[in-house]
């Protein structure tokens, strides 16, 4: 390396430095944001003094605070971060800049989970928890349901090479999920047909102290495979041909790239249901402001990022001001869908994939 590619180098860094530590600002700010908003609106002093300790002569924000925006807010970071990984991820794969984390078929298969359990056997059951959207059979229902798929996923890019087939085959393992769930839909009660389709809309509300512990230890798990495949993803950038010649095994990184997908995607649909297209825009728009390839940069960026946009999202799904809630679903695919509009009319230059 020259001395003049040293310094960009240098600079390159103190740049993404830079803009990191923005980001966290913006983030921060976001979260003070969405804690202050809801139907009962907490001046942000009131917050500060809560969180410090001091919450004596506020009862009703305290539990306001702590026991329902703290943890929505702190599922909205999370869901939010997984899914912008996986897309990352997976358009780094498949070198497509409209692979996401569900490409694989993973949500479909934990949609398909949640479904046998609401609509297929709901009435054999006879319990109320079957229906509510926290449960615990669901949850686990939702981790079977991706685990399947997963595994046919594994089998399958064990026997083939190719990764576009491998990326084909994901999508019609997912449209296949999706067959099942919409009959299994058209032969269910109302009663649980109404249950499952709250569910499919999303929620970062809905989840209690200990599943939002257990979503949190789910994707660090799945966090901590992204970190060891940082080396991988960034030679894969180059083409498998370069990668094996720098003694990458394609096939254990394809594996342990899908089984970190899985796990982000898979236990974000669990717990918070299916959300759309964060996992495609996010990556877009981390290299953007970045202007870099270098997964060591965009994975935390990617991060930040999805925190960001899932949070801004919660707080117009809030529509401040009013009583109304909107599906958190249909709020992140307003986000997304112009952002993967512009990547594909305008601007592919800049998915540093194609």
């Amino acid at each position: 390396m020259t001395s003049s590619d040293s310094m960009q180098h240098t600079t390159t860094g103190a740049r993404s430095a830079v803009l990191l530590i923005i980001l966290l600002i913006l983030l921060l700010i976001l979260i003070m944001l969405d804690l202050m908003t809801g139907s009962v609106k907490i001046p942000l002093p009131r917050i500060v003094d809560m969180l410090f300790g001091r919450t004596e002569e506020f009862p009703i924000w305290n539990t306001i605070l702590f026991d329902f925006r703290i943890p929505k807010t702190l599922t909205a970071i999370l869901a939010g971060s997984a899914l912008s990984v996986s897309g990352l991820q997976m358009q780094t794969v498949f070198r497509n800049p409209l692979a996401g984390p569900d490409v694989l078929g993973v949500t479909a298969g934990a949609s398909l989970g949640v479904a046998m359990v609401v609509l297929g056997f709901g009435d054999f059951f006879l319990l109320h928890n079957m229906n509510h959207l926290g449960s615990w059979t669901q949850i686990i229902a939702a981790w079977a349901g991706a685990g399947l798929v997963l595994l046919l996923i594994m089998f399958v890019a064990m026997r083939v090479r190719d990764i576009m087939t491998i990326l084909i085959l994901g999508i019609l393992f997912g449209s296949a999920a999706s067959a099942i769930v919409s009959i299994l839909q058209y032969f269910s009660q109302q009663s649980v047909l109404k249950a499952f389709v709250i569910w499919s809309m999303g929620s970062l509300g809905s989840l209690t102290g200990i599943q939002l512990r257990m979503l949190a230890f789910s994707l660090a798990f799945g966090f901590l495979l992204t970190l060891l495949a940082l080396k991988v993803l960034n030679a894969l950038l180059l083409g498998e041909t370069y990668s094996r010649s720098l003694g990458v095994s394609i096939r254990r990184s394809r594996l342990l790239i899908f089984l970190s997908t899985s796990i982000l995607s898979g236990s974000v649909t669990a717990f918070c249901g299916p959300i759309a297209f964060v996992g495609i825009a996010v990556p877009h728009l981390a290299r953007l402001i970045f202007n870099t390839a270098n997964h060591h940069v965009l994975v935390p960026a990617s991060l930040i990022l999805g925190s960001m946009l899932m949070l801004l999202a919660d707080l117009i799904s809030q529509m401040p001001g009013s009583g109304i809630l909107l599906p958190i679903n249909s709020v992140t695919a307003l986000l997304g869908i112009p952002v993967v509009i512009w990547v594909i009319v305008y601007n592919r230059r800049l998915t540093g994939i194609s």
